[in-house]
């Protein structure tokens, strides 16, 4: 298999991604980003964003994310989507990028490769996904028109996707084990004052349970000594958490707490030439304008980093 050489490789086409990719071409340096899927990331299954600056009316998670990666390919960048990264090894200063269109010889590397969604382990979760149990209001929500549905999680992500499935839902059950919401003020008083969501505090889910091959409902623990309850419904979308996809650099870099990449302001990892941003970084406010902050930072650092190289060979 042919190699194909590339000055900055950018895993992860999401806003710190493709906000890399945007500074780097426009510092003329030769950039390809690799993402696994659509480029935008996570974003595109966002139905609405209001917070991203320069939006007033806001817009939708996939037009951010076209946006980006029209931008970032007008100024020179190339964007290899549903082509996901293999592999990643390090190696006389350079790194080798195993894809699944080919291998590629990269002089930096930026990694912005997010975050997965994480399981809750339960009984039946497996067994129904994609039939009842899924992990994507945007991209499944239509299919419960005028049916009830939970949503799990007391997160930013859970109570914004519990509002959105109430555009299809009849019900929309918001299961939280604790007694408060962690979501953002604003958030809160939406859910509180939209009549489709039923809040159910001091409750966990300890099974889904099936009927005729598809979600029929839920079993609910009470974290507060309740007894035990049976919720019937349709579809139970699940926001309890997430995992930074940082097994391609496990055994290159040093992680820090719960897998993120440990890396500096600048995004400088342990590994010269490597740099991560975004949220599969350790920074704590992961939104998109922090990522896309972060993406700019690791793409000017790592273009002052070929530019060093270049210097210390040329001597």
């Amino acid at each position: 298999m042919d190699t194909e050489h590339t000055g900055i490789a950018i895993i992860g086409g999401g806003p710190a991604g493709l906000t890399a990719a945007l500074y780097a071409a426009r510092g003329r340096a030769k950039t390809t980003v690799f993402e696994r899927g659509i480029p935008g990331g996570q974003i595109v299954t966002t139905d609405r964003i209001e917070n991203y600056p320069g939006f007033p009316e806001g817009l939708s998670g996939a037009e951010l994310g076209d946006l980006m990666a029209r931008q970032a390919e007008i100024h020179g960048a190339i964007i290899k989507g549903f082509n996901p990264v293999e592999a990643i090894e390090a190696a006389d200063g350079h790194f080798t990028v195993v894809s699944e269109e080919g291998v590629f010889l990269a002089d930096a590397v930026i990694l912005a490769t997010g975050t997965t969604p994480r399981k809750l382990g339960i009984p039946g979760e497996a067994e129904f996904t994609g039939r009842g149990v899924s992990w994507c209001a945007t991209c499944d929500g239509a299919l419960y028109r005028d049916k009830e549905v939970c949503v799990i999680g007391g997160g930013d992500a859970a109570v914004e996707e519990a509002m959105f499935l109430t555009r299809f839902a009849s019900q929309v059950h918001l299961i939280h084990r604790r007694d408060a919401l962690r979501a953002t003020k604003c958030l809160q008083e939406r859910a509180f004052l939209n009549d489709k969501i039923k809040i159910h505090w001091n409750r966990v889910v300890t099974e889904v349970i099936g009927a005729n091959d598809k979600v029929s409902a839920v079993r609910l623990a009470s974290t507060s000594g309740e007894p035990e309850e049976i919720l019937p419904l349709a579809g139970v979308f699940i926001f309890a958490g997430i995992i930074p996809a940082s097994e391609l650099v496990e055994n290159i870099v040093e992680l820090g707490g719960m897998g993120y990449v440990s890396a500096d302001v600048y995004g400088k990892t342990s590994v010269p030439g490597l740099f991560a941003a975004g949220d599969v970084a350790s920074f704590g406010l992961k939104q998109v304008i922090t990522a896309a902050s972060k993406g700019a930072q690791a793409a000017f650092e790592a273009l002052k980093y070929l530019d060093e190289d270049t210097a210390t060979r040329s001597k």
